[in-house]
């Protein structure tokens, strides 16, 4: 399952969000976007879990969890529309 976190800390690095995630489960990537010009954190990432389970668990406890002084949001990636 594909998680969209949005608001986080500029700050916030690619491996503090796997090592967030680690502990409801597998993480299967991370990607952390970046601004193409600046190389600096967009705000939002993308993680993905492949248990749904451990998924929801996941989204269930951290959405709305301070990160950094930001009130990190958490769901479901929805797919890209073509």
């Amino acid at each position: 399952m594909k998680l969209l976190i949005r608001n986080l800390a500029r700050s916030t690095t690619e491996e503090e969000i796997k090592t967030l995630f680690s502990k409801y489960g597998t993480v299967q990537s991370c990607d952390l976007v970046l601004d193409k010009a600046t190389s600096e954190s967009k705000g939002f990432a993308f993680v993905e879990m492949p248990k749904p389970g451990e998924a929801k668990a996941a989204m269930k406890t951290l959405n709305g969890k301070e990160i950094a002084n930001n009130k990190i949001r958490v769901k479901k990636a929805e797919d890209k529309k073509e």
